[in-house]
């Protein structure tokens, strides 16, 4: 595993705390392989916390003050992490999302949240909660809007998306919305600053039918996955798993249609919208 990186303790709590458990584990002499056993955890789990890839959450902090005899420094410290503009099943994927250096995704029923436009943000996330107050879906809106401005890099993170069909077909928000949207994925997949794919429905039976699939890469941390369902999500790091989602994903591209035939389809689809919404 490579060696943790230099990390500036000023520039986030989660980075802080990463910094201080390396220091307490390197002064115990203990491998993030021999802390992971104390903790129940891989040691690559060790080092996701370490490089501020993965939040630090409480019971893992209580369990990390026991290991390292810390009192209860992790304990308390690790609530300045708490609090998160995400919904809690995401925030830590969201959060490894912005440290990633490459993010593979297969969206069957939605287009994924960071090519989304406002107004398409919107319309999800008032579908996912109906009776939610306005403020609350603003707040969400935001939070989605924010994770956008991770492609105002002209290169990094590498951004892969497979889109289902069924995704763009259905009706979120709107024509119009629809139009904007599809129109703004045509755009980044022009500036070549997303690699956009859609899996056709004429492509039948895939690899991923069960649900949507994100996979990322670090430069100083092992993969992960995440896998999310109705209000719940989570992230493995375990190797094999990765390796056969990552096979997956590499499946899903190989049955979708290839880059240039997609952004032909996904402009058809958005000059049908904006048609309709004019008829």
């Amino acid at each position: 595993m490579p060696g943790p990186k230099d990390l500036d303790p000023s520039s986030s709590p989660r980075a802080l705390l990463g910094a201080e458990l390396r220091h307490a584990r390197e002064k115990a002499g203990l491998s993030q392989e021999e802390l992971g056993q104390r903790l129940f955890v891989s040691g690559s789990f060790v080092g996701q916390l370490e490089a501020a890839v993965r939040r630090m959450q409480p019971e893992i902090a209580r369990l990390i003050d026991v290991a390292l005899d810390t009192d209860d420094f992790f304990s308390r410290n690790c609530l300045a992490m708490a609090k998160s503009r995400y919904p809690e099943h995401f925030a830590a994927a969201a959060e490894a999302e912005a440290d990633a250096t490459a993010i593979r995704e297969y969206a069957p029923t939605l287009i994924p949240g960071l090519v989304q436009t406002p107004a398409y943000a919107r319309a999800v996330n008032r579908g996912f909660a109906p009776t939610a107050p306005e403020a609350t879906i603003d707040e969400w809106v935001d939070g989605r809007v924010a994770r956008t401005r991770l492609l105002d890099d002209p290169t990094k993170p590498l951004l892969w998306v497979v889109l289902d069909e069924a995704a763009l077909r259905r009706e979120t928000g709107g024509r119009a919305v629809m139009a904007e949207a599809l129109n703004h994925v045509a755009d980044l997949a022009r500036r070549n600053r997303v690699i956009m794919q859609v899996l056709p429905f004429s492509a039948g039976a895939h690899t991923a039918m069960e649900g949507a699939l994100k996979l990322m890469d670090f430069d100083e941390a092992p993969p992960l996955v995440y896998f999310e369902g109705v209000r719940v999500g989570r992230l493995e790091d375990d190797p094999a798993l990765v390796a056969q989602l990552k096979l997956t994903f590499e499946l899903l591209a190989a049955a979708a249609l290839p880059p240039e035939k997609s952004l032909a389809l996904v402009d058809k689809l958005a000059q049908d919208y904006t048609h309709e919404e004019h008829l």
